[in-house]
């Protein structure tokens, strides 16, 4: 079971939206439509709330949480990467944040920024819109261009259409013996899945 309550608090979570089994979802979170939340994440609105907007993946092994009274915010479209770690922060729209990143309280991210994996964002950090963010601690080094906003975009999309396999085919089972056949899945070619707008 993926879903706990506190002091009487329950998580929401859009119908639209997929929550892998081993993810734990705890107290004041609410999930949007269309995000995709993986394997071994944790949302724990515990203290405070955590809130991913519409169209938001947060994936394998993500953290969101905050200190008392706080709230960590994902806006529309974001997009989180493996083993991020969000305490008390904001990231802007359609927003990516990198492999094992971490964003510290009252950081404030802009729309459409770009932070590279392993970053660490100090808290009270302020990233104006189309930053890339880099660095332990990060500074902001240049600006997104058009190519790479796209890029991002479309990877966007890719995981809410991952939602929808997800909704539609999910199961438990039993692996095939090295003897069984079965036919793989075609490649994903990624213009083919545009995220919300």
């Amino acid at each position: 079971m993926s879903f706990y309550s506190i002091d009487g608090i329950r998580p929401q979570v859009d119908p639209s939206s997929f929550v892998h089994p081993t993810a734990s979802v705890i107290g004041d979170v609410i999930i949007g439509k269309h995000c995709y939340i993986g394997p071994h994440a944790s949302l724990r609105g515990d203290f405070g709330r955590i809130v991913l907007e519409d169209g938001v993946n947060f994936q394998d092994g993500c953290i969101a949480h905050c200190f008392p009274g706080g709230e960590t915010r994902v806006e529309q479209n974001g997009h989180i990467s493996h083993g991020a770690v969000l305490h008390g922060c904001v990231i802007g729209e359609n927003s990516m944040v990198g492999i094992q990143s971490v964003i510290m309280d009252n950081a404030v991210i802009g729309s459409e920024c770009m932070i590279a994996a392993l970053s660490y964002i100090k808290p009270g950090f302020i990233a104006p819109d189309r930053s890339i963010i880099a660095g332990s601690p990060a500074e902001v080094k240049k600006t997104v261009t058009d190519q790479q906003i796209s890029w991002k975009t479309e990877g966007t999309g890719v995981y809410q259409h991952l939602t929808k396999r997800c909704l539609a085919s999910f199961n438990r089972c039993d692996p095939l013996s090295p003897a069984d056949k079965q036919l793989t899945g075609a490649a994903l070619d990624i213009k083919h899945f545009k995220p919300l707008k």
